[in-house]
């Protein structure tokens, strides 16, 4: 996932479909996996004890898997990763099955195997062209073949079905590697589990060697019960670390009496090495190194950042919406040492500074406002402004900006060029005059449908990278989650010195910065064999020093420390350098000429072939042996980038499915305020109950704000928003200070919120200590200590620490929760909650509630405004519903953009806990319960 990406495995367990198989106790002894564990049974015996005779059939006629183990062994962050599936056939006639596993897209495979009627059939890796005009013959004939697919956002799927005769068995193994990129300071390795039936024998080993030290490992599962937590040992020691995971029938099961099994869901492992301020950790093999690079204990440099956004009509909707909640994150989570400024763009091209200004919190404030009320333009003019952004950076270079730092440009936009320059082609090369190396520029292409080629070759030229941001509901973690990666440099201008004359065939050994959380890799050929001592040198600039750093390792001992590690697999060095030197030469064909172009390919073919990796010039074919013919029975085929793809109806990209994918983020979510992203008030209502409580209505098409107060009794619970026909529905519980002082009003605040989504089986509990999460029928209890990003297939749920919560359903119907935290022991007042209403489109007319009536226009009329009994708060008449009410002119809080003290809002205040202006009284919206 290119720069500090953060290592994402995905492994949908192999699936076996459209099959029907059944295993006796025979196949129980076939197994053959070592000395049975001292639970085991029978499988035959298993059956008998907890089935019915109705079940035992319906198993005859299924195709079942006897056997399935991973096996993983990561050695200095190199992945080696093994999936064997064993099946059986004993219906009465031929069967097929279909094995299919996903791999992330930037692993390669390295062979594939199956056994049939112990035969084996081997995959051989081919030039592309030559293994598709074996594919479309064998496609032709009829034969059955198998393609590596896109799937989803960072997976590509393999799959092959086979046929199976009556009573024969069929072994599937596949294998696959990839270096495994640090991401925000932590490898992350997801083990999807998803067998769909229950195993016999069912085991994942992951084995991992560093020798710098393991500096910490966590592991967890989104699936794991009381009882399967007893299937997983663990072990680590200083260097190395097992999981084992191998829940029996019992484990497995979902009650007692059924064959549904529980592994459904993500084992995931999470880990990093032991780091400080030094040279880093050499690896030597058989006269090949690894390098690995990533220092602690560093100030931060400063950046500069331009934002240029798109805001033509092609990112209307959510793109838009999510795009500014992003960019207000963003803001909030800006040091005040960077500078920054912003730039929009349609067809006309808008600055928010016309120089970049520092990032106080007053400039910071001013930002948000600026995005809160941005508004959609026509056409899209990207050549004028990235030049615009390389002129500022320009003039601010010259007068102002600190001369350590690191200066940036990041382009989001979902479009091509349709206004001013046109042709891709020159406004690469206009961009790449313009910043002759001084910047980096980072593109960021929104959907399927960007010309993601021209993004990624524009990035590349000015050392950065492109990334697609997949617009779902969770795009605005996508953005900032990017940002994150790119946030905190630590080092500029890094370059790693070997010895001259004793290495070569050497990986790129010089960067323009380095990020926290982030980590350098080199690879190359000792070409001395003589050579005793290995060194490097790194220079590089801090913010305010030159570095420099000296590693010295004695080859005879680095080699022995990995010469009897069982956790290797053979020449891991040189295999890694193959990976990297491959995966680089891919990059640089992307901004070559033709003439360099054609060297980089062939080159990336000739390792390709050499060392059996699929990458996408290569494809691996499966043949099989038959009367002097060899037809193919598989081709596992990389996919290529599309430059531009056509959108697809009703797609969906969950990052799990079906339940969720919890993963902590780190500093992903971190900031001062909850950056919230309101529409503008033209287009859409912005509701919000905060305070004692204070409910704020900004209506559209309209200038002043509303406001109401509810007196409540402590323990009541209002109904805020309901909608029949999306099955949303939110309460909120009331809760009441410690004690009234001076025979004062008791104030109430909301001290709870439960969310419900009726439609996708969820409901949310929220308190100001945990938010619990309740989705079929697995509940997930939060810390609001804990920063958090929840992804389910129709909702995001982000939590920033001690801050808010943010919720998105679908593709609208975003919500926010606010934390206040009171002094601790406060004598008098408790901690709080505010509610915030960011987007509503996605619900229906028929949504009522003391906020949802206000989703959807409610004309009225202020007139008559005249000195009121404050002199500082006139009065009006304002006419609404059929009603004449007195209103007082005042203010409110608002934290939309800063948690802590908010800011004063006027609006026009109805008295009376809002009669008039509500529908009915707040009495006639007190419920029962909290889901009610």
């Amino acid at each position: 996932m290119r720069p500090m990406f953060v290592y994402l495995l995905l492994i949908s367990v192999p699936t076996l479909l459209s099959a029907d198989f059944i295993i006796t106790e025979s196949e129980d002894h076939e197994v053959g996996y070592g000395s049975r564990s001292p639970n085991y049974q029978p499988l035959k015996t298993l059956l008998k004890k907890r089935s019915t005779n109705g079940l035992r059939n319906k198993n005859r006629e299924k195709i079942q898997v006897y056997s399935l183990k991973i096996n993983s062994k990561i050695t200095s962050r190199f992945a080696h990763n093994v999936i064997t599936s064993r099946v059986v056939n004993r219906a009465t006639k031929s069967k097929e099955a279909l094995f299919e596993v996903e791999l992330p897209k930037t692993a390669f495979i390295t062979n594939f195997t199956m056994t049939i009627d112990r035969v084996k059939y081997s995959g051989e890796v081919k030039e592309k062209e030559v293994a598709q005009q074996q594919y479309e013959v064998a496609v032709s004939q009829g034969q059955t073949a198998g393609l590596v697919k896109v799937s989803g956002r960072k997976m590509e799927k393999f799959q092959v079905s086979v046929n199976i005769a009556p009573a024969k068995k069929v072994n599937f193994e596949l294998i696959y590697e990839e270096l495994l990129k640090r991401k925000l300071g932590k490898y992350e390795m997801i083990l999807r589990v998803k067998p769909k039936q229950l195993v016999n024998h069912f085991q994942i080993d992951a084995h991992i060697f560093e020798p710098k030290g393991i500096a910490f490992l966590n592991v967890h599962g989104t699936f794991l019960t009381n009882d399967l937590e007893q299937a997983m040992v663990k072990n680590r020691t200083e260097t190395k670390a097992h999981i084992s995971f191998k829940p029996t029938l019992e484990q497995q099961q979902k009650c007692p009496d059924c064959s549904e099994t529980l592994l459904d869901g993500d084992l995931i492992i999470q880990y990093d090495v032991n780091r400080d301020l030094s040279g880093g950790d050499i690896q030597i093999v058989n006269g090949y190194f690894v390098h690995h690079f990533a220092p602690a204990n560093l100030p931060r440099v400063p950046k500069n950042v331009i934002f240029v956004i798109d805001r033509s009509f092609s990112m209307r909707g959510l793109k838009f919406r999510q795009t500014k909640l992003a960019l207000l994150r963003i803001l909030g989570d800006m040091s005040t040492q960077d500078y920054f400024t912003i730039i929009s763009f349609d067809s006309t091209i808008e600055k928010w500074r016309d120089s970049l200004v520092q990032a106080t919190a007053e400039n910071v404030l001013q930002a948000k406002r600026y995005i809160i009320y941005l508004q959609l333009g026509a056409e899209t003019n990207i050549n004028d402004s990235l030049l615009l952004a390389v002129s500022l950076l320009d003039t601010a270079h010259k007068q102002k900006l600190p001369e350590r730092s690191v200066s940036m440009i990041i382009l989001l936009t979902d479009g091509d060029p349709n206004v001013g320059e046109k042709d891709p082609v020159k406004i690469q090369i206009n961009v790449k005059n313009a910043i002759q190396e001084r910047y980096s520029l980072y593109c960021l292409g929104f959907g399927f449908d960007v010309d993601y080629s021209f993004l990624e070759k524009m990035a590349l030229d000015n050392g950065g990278v492109a990334r697609r941001i997949y617009d779902d509901s969770d795009s605005a973690l996508q953005l900032q989650g990017f940002y994150n990666e790119v946030a905190n440099p630590l080092l500029l201008d890094v370059e790693m010195q070997y010895q001259e004359n004793a290495i070569s065939e050497l990986t790129e050994a010089t960067f323009r910065q380095y990020y926290d959380g982030s980590e350098i890799v080199v690879a190359g050929k000792i070409a001395d064999n003589s050579l005793d001592t290995f060194m490097v040198e790194i220079t590089a600039k801090t913010a305010s020093s030159n570095l420099s750093l000296e590693e010295k390792v004695n080859v005879s001992d680095a080699e022995r420390i990995l010469q009897y590690q069982q956790y290797i697999f053979g020449d891991f060095t040189e295999r890694l350098w193959a990976y990297l030197t491959i995966q680089q030469l891919l990059n640089q064909r992307i901004s070559a000429d033709a003439g360099e172009n054609k060297k980089l390919t062939a080159r990336a073919l000739e390792l390709s072939l050499k060392y059996s990796f699929v990458t996408p010039l290569t494809s691996m074919v499966v043949t099989k042996p038959e009367e002097n013919k060899m037809d193919v029975i598989a081709l596992a085929d990389k996919p290529i980038k599309n430059a531009k793809r056509q959108k697809q109806k009703n797609r969906k990209y969950s990052t799990v499915s079906p339940g969720f994918h919890l993963r902590q983020r780190g500093t992903l979510l971190s900031g001062a305020s909850p950056t919230l992203n309101f529409a503008s008030s033209a287009d859409h209502s912005v509701t919000s109950v905060d305070g004692d409580p204070h409910f704020i209505i900004q209506l559209p098409k309209q200038l002043n704000a509303i406001c109401f107060n509810i007196n409540g009794k402590p323990g009541s619970i209002l109904n805020l928003v309901t909608d029949l026909q999306t099955g949303i529905n939110i309460n909120g519980q009331l809760i009441g200070d410690k004690k009234i002082e001076n025979n004062q009003t008791l104030n109430t605040y909301f001290g709870t919120f439960g969310i419900e989504n009726r439609k996708i089986n969820m409901k949310m509990a929220v308190t100001t200590e945990i938010i619990t999460i309740y989705c079929n029928e697995e509940n997930t209890i939060i810390p609001w200590s804990t920063t958090a990003t929840l992804t389910y297939e129709s909702c995001a749920v982000s939590i920033r620490k001690e801050k808010d919560l943010t919720i998105t359903m679908g593709d609208g119907a975003t919500f926010v929760i606010v934390l206040h935290r009171v002094w601790k022991n406060h004598p008098l007042h408790r901690d709080f909650l505010g509610f915030y209403t960011i987007d509503s489109h996605r619900l229906s007319n028929m949504t009522h509630g003391l906020l949802g009536q206000f989703y959807h226009d409610v004309p009225y009329k202020v007139y008559n405004i005249h000195p009121g009994s404050d002199p500082e708060k006139p009065e009006a008449t304002m006419v609404v519903k059929g009603h004449n009410l007195i209103v007082t002119r005042g203010w409110q809080k608002d934290y939309r953009l800063d948690s802590k003290w908010g800011a004063n809002i006027t609006c026009w205040f109805v008295h009376n806990n809002g009669k008039g202006f509500i529908d009915g009284t707040y009495t006639d919206y007190v419920v029962s319960s909290l889901f009610d």
